[in-house]
This record gives structure tokens, C-alpha cells and sequence, in this order.
């Protein structure tokens, strides 16, 4: 059986595939950049329980045995292109909690987040992001992903702060305080 990391990779293969065959209408930025895009993603997975890496897997081959690329449906959604295509009641519970994670660290390290925090139509990009994202999500990993932030919370841990602190950490910073004094905090 595959271990965490082994289980990341494969969910970051598939997804880094999907997100560039994303449609669009010039070049993206983000697209362009491959280890960006492990970086950040794969910091996430990292909080993840082995059974939601594994339940999240199976959603990727899923849609890949439907032909359906669900970063284009991320995209299409965050578009108001598609209507919601889940709404299992946890997703605004998740989106509630990891937001307020998210303005922690804002406020902590206001150099080193990444400001998607204004406000749109339908609350901040952050959250908006974050919905589109957990609706492409089957109803078990929906479930298994918000026990994770249970037993975060449970714990008083903030997933939000672990998950830049791995990001910084692979970008050569001891800390995320080191990393805020550096970029300027």
C-alpha cells in the first residue's frame, strides 16, 4: 500500500494534468508553473488523513473514467459559468472554519499570506475558492476531510498556519517568522 507521500503524488500527477488542460483563453501564470502548483497543493494534501488522500484518489479517477477534468468544473463554478454541483451542508462549515484559520494567519503574518481575503459577490475569494474546490469533492471525501479539521480543532491547531509553514520550510525558511522578517514583517 502506498504511503502519504506516495498517495500526494499521485493525486498532484492527475491534478497537475488536469489543471493544464484547463480551456483558456490566454496563457495563465499559474499554469506555467508546475512546481508552484506542487508546492502549494501538496503542502495541503500533507494535513490530509491517509483515508482522505485515498477517498479524494479515487473522486480523481472517477471523474478521469467520466472524462471529466474537475479543475475545469473548479473554474467553471468559481466562473458562476456552472451551477453548484454539490451542496453537502459541511462544505460551509469547512469553508466557516478554515476561513477563520486563514484571517489567523493573516493577521500573524500579514507579509507572507497571500491577501484573498476581499471581499466579492458570495463572500471572500478565499472562500469562494475554497467552495468550488470542496463541491468537486465526492460526499465521503467531504466527510473524511472535514474530521480532519475536527481533529484539528480538537487539538487547537491551526491547519492554515501548518500548511504555509510547510510551504515556507520548502522554500529553504526555518520558521514562518523567518520567513515574514525576510519578505518584510
Amino acid at each position: 500500500m502506498a504511503d502519504n507521500s506516495e498517495l500526494i503524488n499521485k493525486i498532484l500527477e492527475i491534478e497537475l494534468n488536469m489543471f493544464l488542460n484547463v480551456p483558456t483563453h490566454q496563457p495563465v501564470d499559474c499554469q506555467e508553473n508546475a512546481d508552484g502548483f506542487k508546492l502549494v497543493r501538496g503542502s495541503g494534501f500533507a494535513m490530509w488523513s491517509r483515508e482522505a488522500l485515498e477517498s479524494y484518489l479515487e473522486d480523481l479517477f472517477a471523474a478521469a473514467r467520466k472524462d471529466i477534468n474537475l479543475m475545469t468544473v473548479k473554474y467553471a463554478r468559481m466562473d458562476s459559468i456552472i451551477p453548484p454541483i454539490n451542496t453537502n451542508p459541511l462544505i460551509n462549515r469547512i469553508v466557516e472554519i478554515e476561513e477563520q484559520w486563514e484571517a489567523e494567519v493573516r493577521k500573524k503574518y500579514p507579509s507572507i499570506v497571500i491577501s484573498q481575503g476581499a471581499e466579492q459577490a458570495g463572500g471572500s475569494n478565499f472562500a469562494r475558492y475554497l467552495k468550488v474546490e470542496i463541491e468537486t469533492y465526492s460526499d465521503k471525501t467531504i466527510m473524511l476531510y472535514y474530521e480532519n479539521l475536527m481533529v484539528a480543532l480538537e487539538k487547537g491547531k491551526n491547519l492554515s498556519e501548518k500548511v504555509y509553514g510547510l510551504i515556507y520550510k520548502q522554500l529553504g525558511f526555518a520558521s514562518l517568522e523567518e520567513a515574514s522578517s525576510a519578505i518584510g514583517g
